[in-house]
């Protein structure tokens, strides 16, 4: 019965929740581009909408591996830094950028 035992428990992985925060940078780094996009093209700042873009990448590349590959110079506390940054997104593009109203102004546009 221990043979058993131990060879379902060697079988089954182990879920550190990589799969979740994987999901989780995808989930904000489409919304956070989709905020670019909608201030590059609407609006009176499109320096502004790249400049969001380009923080969005963020979120879905590997930036940290990257960053180690070219420079030799990691970012600790990945994690941080992206909260950091998506509240510093969110409060730009809300508070300052004046999404809503760029959003409306979209919708009539079409």
């Amino acid at each position: 019965m221990m043979k058993d035992d131990k060879k379902w428990q060697a079988e089954t992985g182990v879920n550190d929740g990589s799969v979740a925060l994987k999901i989780i940078n995808w989930l904000f780094g489409t919304v956070f581009f989709a905020i670019g996009v909608v201030n590059t093209f609407w609006g009176n700042d499109p320096g502004f909408g790249v400049f969001i873009l380009l923080l969005s990448l963020v979120y879905f590349l590997p930036v940290n591996a990257l960053l180690q590959k070219t420079t030799g110079f990691s970012i600790p506390k990945m994690g941080v830094v992206k909260i950091l940054l998506g509240l510093f997104i969110s409060w730009a593009a809300v508070g300052v950028g004046e999404l809503f109203d760029k959003i409306e102004l979209m919708m009539l546009s079409l």
